[in-house]
């Protein structure tokens, strides 16, 4: 991953916290492995039991809620949502094949992971609880 991709997403994912039963700030991954990511090799690269539940889901669906603007929200929840929807952006601009995966059940770790220029996959990771 270039500097700049980590750089982007460092800034973008700057004290936002995804909400959830717990709230989570992001943190940047980068793995130089090429190839195709399937969930056996994302349950690898992260220490996760082989036998893991992956769930996969788009990056639209994932920030779905993050990023809609609604009526009753006040200046700095709006402000929230427009860095959310900045951040999807700076994803979608900087990764290709950008998938979310979603490890485990009640405590999960979500991790946002596309293909960078050079092949190498990046992205951000966080923590879901939903019970």
């Amino acid at each position: 991953m270039t500097d700049s991709i980590a750089t982007q997403l460092e800034q973008a994912s700057e004290g936002l916290l995804f909400l959830s039963e717990t709230d989570a700030p992001f943190e940047v991954l980068s793995w130089q492995t090429q190839g195709e990511l399937t969930p056996a090799k994302l349950l690898q690269l992260t220490e996760h039991p082989p036998d893991a539940p992956v769930e996969i889901v788009s990056v639209d669906e994932f920030f779905d809620t993050p990023t809609q603007e609604e009526d009753w929200h006040d200046e700095e929840e709006r402000e929230t949502v427009n860095r959310f929807q900045n951040l999807v952006s700076v994803l979608k601009q900087n990764l290709f094949q950008l998938q979310v995966y979603r490890v485990g059940s009640v405590e999960i770790d979500a991790y946002i992971v596309g293909v960078t220029d050079g092949g190498g996959w990046a992205g951000l990771s966080t923590k879901l609880v939903e019970t």
